[in-house]
């Protein structure tokens, strides 16, 4: 990274620089955001690397006077963690950058496009998710560890790569990281990455318009095939069926295959017993639960990546103490915190994050089962408890039923199609019907809202 000058690079070197360059302003997008970043940031320029220095450039004296004060935290931050080896970042005025055009800036909206260009059947990657930062501690160093190797190897060595956790523990951030290190290493590669419900949409889709061979040919076609959240297939013959040759298919042409689920392939209940022997045929990893050092490393990377707002180590250990549900919560409770102190403009203490975040810690230090919900619910309603497993359609009963299972969905971690099993063995679409459905009226009907709000105030 030493001595390079942007106007003397061949044209190999101006490539891997100006993808590097790309990577700083995703990251910059999803660190400010859209509106700053075109506000403030959409003009800075790759100028050139000296002495393990790197400048970048800006059209004015005023962008910098701002963007310096404002940004210069965070950019250099990212830019150390993209050009590898760089110790410092400056930037500069250069009044020229105002009448030069860039095609590294001919973006619209770099949270909603991804800078590579997918299959139509692809679904975007989130540019947050990467190998390198990816926390990784015993619960996830396995799983780490075979999912880094697949994106290494053009060669498949292990065939399928499963894996399974429960929800926020970083399964999909794993598979993200994959799809992005793949495309960056060999771009040439058609990765293909998709829920299993948009798996299975795209099949019903086929089906309808008579195209199925279409179908078959886009999924088959792909030399990459990441899968998330395969327990959605759960009960959908036509389409496990549909998925069971597609997966032969690629691996009879040596394809590599990734899945993720809420558990073991051999614990997929509704899943046929012929593709859950194809899923453990090849390496299955588990994402077991964070503990502590985990839970305050990924707090301590955070506030590393945030230098605008401090958080004193006493808050990241009680958050890393008191939040133990998973990542994604611990990571939302650290942005709320954030978002306090830039908002407010006060010193962040012990007391006051324990009060903005009152809530996550009354969930995580109450256990709610569902049995629980479903007599607190069946209680309130005043039906009886039996009701919440009956069959029985009538709306003084259902309703109730949907209520429970929104609670359940949103107060446990227990996955959809354990939800439905414990309502008298229902399927999980019927539990994500009734969820959608609380959802609409809660928005809609006040009075509905309010029930809902003092049921979840007596179970949290």
């Amino acid at each position: 990274m030493d001595n390079f000058r942007i106007d003397k690079l061949d044209s190999d070197q101006e490539t891997i620089l100006n993808k590097l360059f790309m990577k700083v302003q995703v990251n910059l997008v999803e660190e400010v955001g859209q509106s700053a970043f075109k506000s403030w940031l959409s003009s800075l320029r790759l100028n050139k690397i000296d002495n393990n220095i790197l400048y970048l450039s800006l059209p004015s004296s005023f962008l910098s006077d701002w963007v310096i004060p404002h940004y210069g935290n965070k950019i250099d931050t990212i830019c150390k963690r993209v050009f590898v080896g760089i110790k410092k970042t400056k930037i500069v005025v250069n009044p020229k950058l105002k009448e030069k055009s860039n095609n590294l800036h001919d973006f619209v909206d770099l949270t909603n496009k991804s800078t590579f260009k997918y299959s139509s059947a692809s679904s975007p990657l989130d540019p947050r998710f990467n190998f390198l930062n990816f926390v990784v501690g015993k619960s996830n160093e396995f799983a780490f560890a075979v999912a880094k190797k697949a994106a290494e190897v053009n060669k498949v060595s292990f065939n399928p790569l499963v894996l399974f956790g429960g929800v926020g523990l970083g399964k999909t951030h794993l598979m993200h990281a994959v799809a992005w290190d793949i495309k960056e290493r060999t771009p040439e590669r058609k990765v293909v990455y998709l829920s299993a419900e948009k798996f299975m949409y795209e099949f019903v889709k086929s089906l309808r318009q008579k195209d199925i061979m279409a179908f078959k040919e886009k999924f088959r076609s792909v030399d990459v095939l990441i899968i998330d959240d395969i327990q959605f297939i759960a009960g959908k013959e036509s389409t496990q069926e549909e998925f069971f040759h597609t997966f032969n298919s690629l691996v009879d042409q040596k394809k590599q295959i990734i899945i993720s689920g809420d558990r073991s392939p051999s614990d997929l209940e509704g899943v046929e017993e012929r593709l859950r022997s194809r899923l453990s045929f090849g390496v299955v990893a588990e994402l077991h639960k964070t503990d502590y050092e985990l839970r305050a490393r990924i707090l301590k990377s955070k506030a590393i990546e945030n230098k605008n707002v401090k958080v004193d180590n006493d808050i990241i250990e009680y958050l890393a103490k008191n939040i133990t549900s998973n990542v994604r919560e611990l990571e939302g409770a650290y942005r709320r915190l954030c978002a306090h102190v830039e908002l407010v403009n006060r010193p962040l203490t012990l007391d006051t994050a324990k009060q903005i975040l009152h809530d996550i810690f009354k969930a995580n230090n109450k256990n709610v089962t569902i049995e629980e919900i479903q007599k607190r619910v069946s209680e309130y309603f005043n039906i009886k408890q039996s009701d919440m497993l009956s069959t029985r359609r009538a709306r003084a009963v259902a309703r109730p039923r949907q209520v429970a299972m929104y609670l359940s969905k949103i107060c446990t971690t227990k996955s959809l199609p354990e939800i439905g099993k414990l309502f008298g063995g229902r399927d999980h679409t019927t539990v994500i019907h009734a969820v959608k459905k609380v959802e609409s009226l809660y928005k809609t009907d006040i009075s509905f809202s309010e029930h809902i709000k003092v049921l979840k105030r007596s179970l949290i």
